[in-house]
This record gives C-alpha cells, sequence and structure tokens, in this order.
C-alpha cells in the first residue's frame, strides 16, 4: 500500500521520516534497518542524532545495511559511502561495533562478495525498514533503468550522467569510479516497510512517473507500486506535478 506524506520543506520532510525510523526502532528495538546515502536523507540522520541526544532514541540494538558502494574506492576516501555513513550518521550514535554492514566495494571477488552480502541480510532475517532516496531517472540504490529487474546485489557500471554529476566530488573525472555494487529491486522489495525520501521541483516528473505511470523497469522505482507498506514523504516541490 503507497501511502504519501506532503511536508512544507525539506528541513519538515526530513523530520517526518526521522519520526517513522525512530518509530520503527522504538517499536522493535532491535530491528534492521535498511539505509541510503546522497544528499536527500542526510536531514533525516541529523534529526535521529539529535533525538539520540536528547536520549529519545537508542540504537544500541540496531543493525544496519546499506544499499550500495563504490567499487575500487577505499573507505578511508572521503566519497566512499562508508566514509559517509560514518561521517553523517555512525559516528554520532550509540550503533554497536560491527553492528553496520555496507557492501565492499574492494573486495577481489565481486560475484561472492555479492552472495555475502546477499547471504549477510539474510542471516539477520532481513530488513524491517528500508530508507531510500529517488533518482532523477527513477533510480533506487544503484539500480538504473534497463530491461529487467534485478534480484539480488549486483555490480553496476554507472551512467555517464551520474560519472558526470560526481566529477564535482573529485579531484578529476578520472577518479571517479565507473562501477558500484548495490542491493537488487528483490532485495529492496523484500523489506517489510519502505521509506522514501524526495525532496525539490527537480524532482516532480519522476515522482508522478515512478507512483502514478506504469510498473516498468525503465523507471526502476515504479515497483514500489506493488510493495505492501510504502511511505514515500516529499516536500510540496516534489509532489507540484500530481
Amino acid at each position: 500500500m503507497l501511502k504519501i506524506i506532503r511536508t512544507a520543506d525539506y528541513a519538515a520532510m526530513s523530520r517526518q521520516a526521522a519520526n517513522i525510523i525512530s518509530a520503527q526502532v522504538i517499536q522493535k528495538p532491535d530491528c534492521v534497518l535498511g539505509l541510503a546515502t546522497g544528499s536527500s536523507p542526510i536531514g533525516t540522520y541529523q534529526q535521529l542524532i539529535d533525538w539520540y541526544n536528547k536520549g529519545d532514541v537508542d540504537f544500541s540494538q540496531v543493525r544496519t545495511v546499506n544499499l550500495d558502494e563504490y567499487l575500487a574506492l577505499p573507505r578511508e576516501n572521503d566519497q566512499s559511502y562508508y566514509y559517509f555513513m560514518h561521517d553523517n550518521f555512525f559516528d554520532h550514535v550509540n550503533l554497536p561495533e560491527g553492528a553496520t554492514n555496507l557492501p565492499n566495494g574492494m573486495a577481489e571477488d565481486m560475484a561472492a562478495e555479492c552472495a555475502r552480502y546477499d547471504a549477510l541480510i539474510e542471516s539477520l532475517g532481513g530488513v524491517d525498514l528500508q530508507l531510500l532516496g529517488l533518482g532523477h531517472d527513477g533510480h533506487i540504490g544503484f539500480n538504473k533503468p534497463c530491461g529487467e529487474f534485478p534480484k539480488g546485489p549486483h555490480v553496476v557500471d554507472l551512467a555517464e550522467e551520474t560519472i558526470e554529476a560526481n566529477k564535482r566530488f573529485f579531484a578529476s573525472k578520472d577518479d571517479v569510479p565507473r562501477q558500484a555494487v548495490t542491493m537488487g529491486i528483490g532485495t529492496i522489495m523484500a523489506a517489510r516497510k519502505v521509506v522514501l525520501v524526495v525532496s525539490g521541483a527537480d524532482k516532480a516528473e519522476i515522482v508522478k512517473k515512478a507512483f502514478f505511470g506504469p510498473v516498468t523497469p525503465q523507471v526502476p522505482a515504479s515497483i514500489l507500486q506493488m510493495h505492501p507498506d510504502v511511505t514515500v514523504v516529499a516536500d510540496e516541490a516534489a509532489l507540484s506535478a500530481l
């Protein structure tokens, strides 16, 4: 079932999403959270840190699994998703040592790494709540528009526009990762609950396509229409095309 929560702006969107996540943690203290990177969830993480500091939410039994990671980018690199998650969330709350998980983009055998990550998620009992952002082309994780919905964790070649968009974060375009490892659509759909955050007028058209258009692998997020428990938290601007 799709539920859309309309908020005034990015700050209100972030607060609302954090509210849903903290409710999940309070309801099930040892829950498994699926987490996302990118600019969209940063405000949500800041709000959760704030509430943690106030003693309103406790992460001491939570485990996390992240959607994706770049290939061949060391964890120390400040553009790796490992670094991003520690910088924006993990290092500021009481998640226990070893409770956080990301795919290893430095693994020598990526097929084995994808299988390991898939088995890890299963061993945790699956994801209770998966946080997602939404790409301009409808991608979720690094699942980009293609001919079919990929099932499990897999390696993707990054689109030229993604490499272009990312080059501002690196010394030169040559330093930008060309591949990433991501949870598949099947993995995301297996989460018991999905919360997708989206803000800005530049996302209005893709919101309309993803949630009110046909379900097609050409718009990967459209598959979420088939999920039993999806909440889209969006600001006015992102919903302006509806």
